[in-house]
């Protein structure tokens, strides 16, 4: 398809529908499963790339962030003259809906930490990394995103996991995993830290603080991400990292370009 290089930028206002993935719209456009790419981009940061693409999907790869991660570093960074702008939580600001919840906390550095509790065989996990020691790639980027056998049917009715595949997605039966072996112990609540840093890029700017998600998903992601956007007296703009480890800002030397296939 041909949009005559139509673009959709990746801030929360943007936001259009979260399910099993977060899709972005502008202008009746609809672009889906942003979020592993946008959580690559931070984990390796990077704040300023253009991203092309011939379908209105994301490809989905092998399930996790690592080959968008390769594509970055296969481009290479480049650090702008500019400092590095980042959202300073200043005031702690939750997002509930019954028993879950999700949360943002002033603290130094960016620190994410997941629990989640499904049915067996996954059953409760938990999982918290500090992103401000470039733990990223080594920790989170290689963990795929999972899928219950008996909801397969449903998503593709959705439009979504059009390229999934067992090469692509954990699946998961009443019995167990049908395609091990894993790549962590705990993959499947890394692949949900994976999922919220790049719906936390919706935010715009990489953050300052400490977020704390219990049996999240996209929508809670994404409904944090719109509250903290509609209220600044929850955070301030800084170009001081506070703790984090990277304070230049890199941008690709190259355009990014992801096709589905």
């Amino acid at each position: 398809m041909d949009l005559d290089g139509f673009e959709i930028e990746a801030i929360g206002r943007n936001v259009a529908k979260v399910s099993y993935a977060t899709s972005l719209q502008k202008k009746g456009v609809l672009i889906s499963t942003t979020e592993h790419l946008l959580s690559a981009f931070i984990g390796m940061g990077l704040d300023n790339a253009i991203v092309e693409l011939d379908n209105l999907e994301l490809p989905i790869l092998d399930g996790s962030a690592r080959p968008f991660v390769d594509m970055i570093l296969g481009a290479g960074l480049r650090q702008q003259r500019r400092k590095r702008a980042y959202l300073k939580i200043l005031q702690q600001v939750e997002v509930r809906d019954g028993d879950k919840f999700i949360a943002a906390y002033p603290a130094p550095g960016y620190s994410v930490a997941y629990k989640i509790n499904f049915a067996p065989p996954i059953g409760e996990q938990a999982f918290e990394i500090d992103l401000s020691r470039d733990l990223y790639r080594s920790e989170l980027a290689a963990a795929r995103t999972f899928g219950f056998l008996r909801e397969e049917q449903a998503m593709k009715n959705m439009g979504l996991i059009r390229g999934a595949s067992e090469e692509n997605v954990i699946v998961v039966t009443s019995d167990g995993v049908k395609n091990g072996p894993l790549r962590f112990s705990d993959e499947f609540v890394r692949h949900k830290v994976l999922d919220l840093i790049g719906d936390l890029a919706l935010l715009g700017k990489q953050v300052v603080g400490r977020i704390v998600a219990d049996r999240a998903g996209h929508a809670m992601h994404t409904a944090l991400v719109s509250r903290l956007l509609k209220d600044h007296s929850l955070w301030e703009e800084t170009t001081e990292p506070s703790g984090l480890v990277q304070e230049s800002t890199p941008e690709l030397t190259a355009l990014t370009q992801t096709s589905q296939t």
